[in-house]
């Protein structure tokens, strides 16, 4: 199998194609080396991924439509995992023009390179982040999605709109997985548990938005690579079922799928710092803040049509989960210090 995987440097992406790797698919990893954060970080990641003979790497931006094209017509994969964009909820409140040039532009060039070049399945990353104002638990790919709170949640809405355009359209069979708050060994530097660790091991405080009092789906990263592989060998078809007159949003008429990738157990902001304090054996100096614009104060996944579908159940607990983290910052760290 000949895949293409975008955002192959990133924390998802470099997980995906690893485990891609190791059961013998060929993959074009995809991805631009942006400085949202430490560039060296993806750097190590795709290092790890350059020793595999199965693996290409190409130096590219999603919005270079001309390259987009290019890349298609030359390599032409069988499917495509599209995990690049601009992450962070609240750096979109600084600059959203680059969730605008990522998310929006460069999604529309990588379903024009689907839909040109014969792939037969697009899988492409959503957010948990769409249910924005939704408070209606747990978070269900039946319910509509409609009061996003960021841009960058807009943003993902978009993609699950223009994918099922496409599906439409021209027959191209699509995947969209929500994710929700994912960690692990590789993480990305920008999201709470490694910013925590950073600080605790430094003897800094640690900003606990909301006073803690905020719930996370937290889900490790082997369960959302699991889920990713499963769903893209899952080539999706049109549901007889579905009814226009009474329409789910999470399947179509048309070859378009919409699927939850968490734990399925939400977990509190400070059950994970208590978590995290025992792993690493040190007390957190915590500074108490107010909740921040385009953050939600809880998510939850409801997994049931991933587990149908797919036969996945996501459940590796934070016990275990961070553990892994914390062993791997300490040794990646101490190694690159």
């Amino acid at each position: 199998m000949s895949i293409l995987v975008t955002g192959a440097a990133g924390f998802i992406g470099f997980h995906t194609c690893k485990r891609l790797l190791e059961r013998g698919d060929t993959v074009i990893g995809l991805d631009n080396l942006n400085d949202y954060y430490d560039v060296s970080l993806k750097k190590a990641r795709l290092s790890h991924l350059e020793t595999y003979k199965n693996f290409r790497f190409i130096l590219l931006d999603l919005k270079d439509r001309p390259g987009i094209a290019t890349l298609f017509s030359q390599s032409k994969p069988q499917r495509v995992i599209n995990l690049a964009a601009q992450a962070g909820v609240r750096y979109s409140l600084k600059n959203p023009n680059a969730y605008v040039d990522s998310n929006l532009v460069g999604f529309v060039n990588i379903l024009e390179g689907c839909r040109h070049n014969g792939v037969e399945h697009l899988v492409f990353a959503s957010s948990s982040s769409v249910y924005g104002a939704n408070t209606q638990m747990p978070f269900s790919v039946h319910q509509t999605v409609d009061h996003p709170l960021s841009l960058y949640a807009a943003t993902k809405k978009a993609n699950e709109l223009l994918a099922h355009t496409y599906s439409h359209l021209y027959n191209l069979p699509t995947t969209g997985l929500r994710f929700f708050t994912v960690y692990g060994p590789w993480g990305r530097p920008d999201m709470a548990l490694f910013l925590f660790t950073r600080a605790i091991l430094n003897d800094e405080p640690i900003s606990v938005f909301n006073h803690g009092q905020m719930k996370r789906d937290f889900t490790y990263i082997d369960d959302i690579v699991e889920g990713v592989v499963r769903v893209s060998d899952r080539i999706p078809q049109g549901n007889p079922a579905w009814c226009s007159k009474n329409p789910d949003p999470s399947s179509s008429f048309a070859p378009y799928r919409l699927y939850n990738i968490g734990n399925n157990n939400p977990i509190s902001l400070m059950a994970l710092i208590s978590t995290l304090e025992d792993c690493l054996d040190k007390k957190a100096q915590k500074q108490f803040l107010p909740m921040q614009p385009g953050d939600v104060l809880e998510t939850y996944a409801d997994i049931d049509s991933l587990g149908s579908d797919v036969d996945f159940y996501p459940g590796t607990p934070i016990s275990i989960g961070i553990k892994h983290f914390v062993n791997w910052y300490k040794e990646f760290y101490k190694a690159h210090s």
